[in-house]
């Protein structure tokens, strides 16, 4: 039977038998048409789908950055597909049958490409003592990939510029060590010879505010999105933006995912697994730009 037909066959049982909607229904039609569209692509019919081939295809929707809630509605509509034809007698294995259902999925998280990160790091005015600090301040988080409360709540003593080395404690209090680049080791020597000025306490903490306090998140938090705006990054920004943008470039770049997960301390490697999801994004874009028939 021609595609179409079933499609409109299916269509019709929605509409008689479960009463939906005609709003509902051309969403379901415009479901079908994009996954027929994908499969297409990479040479499948739809009678003749693997489960593999249908979980790269809900990959495929979180690459191009739909919602966990659009991914659920398509994979709603498309398992619903193929118990009708199932039904019918035309196919003998629901393809979806054996597919993780994206209901805990995870929202993808924003990142910078490279260029924005830059724009948002040479954002600070470096020649004025605050400006120095936010621009230190940036240029660690991104060298580390260290969260924003950690950032805020690291000590003198838990810089190793000699080694180049930060220590760090996590969440748990659990503690880790991670290495910083070059870029981030200069910045904070060059800040670290004005930290004397600002410190008019005695504070152990190593960015200080005009009073010689430590940082707090929120300030900091703050901060970043004024220069994010000064600079025209239109992108949801969030305290962690840089974070996932240090791990995904990482990731985009060859590093494993175990060694990410240790640099960015989490517990269980399904945390850090979110990210393969970001670069899988990445790498779609590169082949729709590089391949002559993408």
């Amino acid at each position: 039977m021609e595609i179409g037909n079933l499609f409109q066959r299916y269509l019709t049982f929605l509409s008689v038998e479960r009463g939906l909607s005609p709003h509902t229904l051309e969403g379901y039609k415009r479901d079908l048409g994009d996954f027929v569209g994908y499969l297409s692509v990479v040479g499948e019919g739809p009678l003749m789908v693997s489960p593999r081939t249908f979980s790269g295809y809900l990959m495929h929707l979180a690459s191009r950055g739909l919602s966990p809630s659009t991914i659920r509605r398509r994979f709603s509509a498309l398992r619903g597909f193929y118990v009708f034809v199932m039904e019918a007698g035309l196919i003998s294995r629901d393809p979806t049958e054996d597919v993780d259902t994206p209901k805990t999925w995870k929202a993808l998280p924003h990142v910078l490409d490279l260029s924005e990160v830059d724009r948002l790091l040479e954002a600070p005015q470096s020649q004025t003592p605050l400006g120095l600090r936010d621009r230190t301040m940036l240029e660690l988080l991104y060298a580390t990939g260290v969260r924003v409360s950690e950032l805020v709540g690291l000590r003198l003593m838990d810089v190793d510029l000699e080694e180049g080395l930060v220590r760090l404690q996590g969440k748990g209090q659990k503690e880790r060590v991670v290495p910083m680049g070059q870029e981030a080791i200069d910045w904070l020597k060059r800040y670290l010879q004005i930290r004397r000025e600002m410190d008019k306490k005695g504070s152990p903490y190593l960015f200080l505010t005009t009073r010689g306090g430590s940082m707090t998140r929120q300030r900091f938090w703050q901060l970043v999105k004024g220069y994010a705006r000064a600079v025209g990054i239109t992108k949801r920004i969030s305290p962690h933006t840089l974070r996932h943008s240090f791990a995904t470039h990482l990731l985009e770049r060859g590093a494993d995912l175990r060694v990410i997960q240790e640099l960015l301390g989490h517990a269980d490697i399904s945390t850090t697994q979110i990210y393969t999801h970001v670069a899988r994004s990445h790498l779609a874009k590169v082949y729709k730009k590089s391949h002559p028939r993408a």
